[in-house]
């Protein structure tokens, strides 16, 4: 049975990230109606940013020489490193719960939102693995970061969680799908972009759909 861990890093409470979000959940439940889902909106529900405890349990990670998440709390041995374990453990457990891990995040400032970084560094350690966990980014934009756009080389978004979940957690099976010229139903200065977002938003929309009906198998 599949597990689904949901995630929205959205500071809006109805933003494409979050609806393209919505849209997968919808077409995977239906899909594996028996399969578990797990949510939590990184917004209304703050990570706390790392503090002195978690690079206390960080630095008994890198004396351990590696990251064996069986004996992370072992690891505690401080006050500090306990206190921040409390904060760790029931973040990773849905992490290591779950099969397929689902992220709705916008570009802030050509990067992620601090919602979002906050969580991942509370779950990231040295040397660690995620093995065969699926994850799927679905994201919108202001603009257009595509290969090819004027834009393109700005992208620290897709680039950097790609890079962040090989790098850190040996995933390679990462998929993003994104709405692109977002703005452009805000700002009257793009309006003859509006045309474009629609055609990108409704694409997204559909790639979400096929994505949720192979990741629910």
């Amino acid at each position: 049975m599949t597990h689904l861990l949901h995630l929205d890093a959205s500071a809006r409470t109805r933003s494409l990230s979050r609806r393209l979000g919505a849209e997968f959940v919808q077409a995977w439940r239906a899909e594996a109606p028996d399969g578990e889902y797990t949510y939590r909106d990184l917004t209304a529900q703050p990570t706390p940013f790392i503090g002195e405890g978690w690079t206390e349990l960080c630095d008994g990670v890198l004396a351990a020489g590696g990251t064996d998440l069986d004996r992370l709390p072992e690891l505690a041995v401080t006050p500090a490193a306990k206190t921040a374990w409390k904060i760790v453990e029931p973040l990773l457990a849905q992490v290591l719960a779950a099969d397929v891990i689902l992220i709705g995040t916008p570009m802030y400032n050509y990067s992620i939102p601090a919602a979002l970084k906050a969580w991942l560094d509370q779950i990231t350690f040295p040397r660690m693995s995620l093995g065969e966990r699926r994850f799927v980014v679905v994201g919108a934009r202001g603009g257009a970061y595509s290969p090819g756009a004027p834009k393109a080389a700005y992208d620290y978004q897709e680039r950097y969680l790609r890079d962040f979940f090989a790098g850190h957690f040996a995933v390679t099976d990462t998929v993003f799908v994104h709405a692109e010229l977002a703005n452009a139903v805000q700002d009257p200065n793009l309006a003859h972009l509006r045309a474009a977002h629609e055609v990108s938003l409704a694409a997204a929309l559909s790639e979400v759909r096929l994505l949720a009906q192979d990741y629910a198998k």
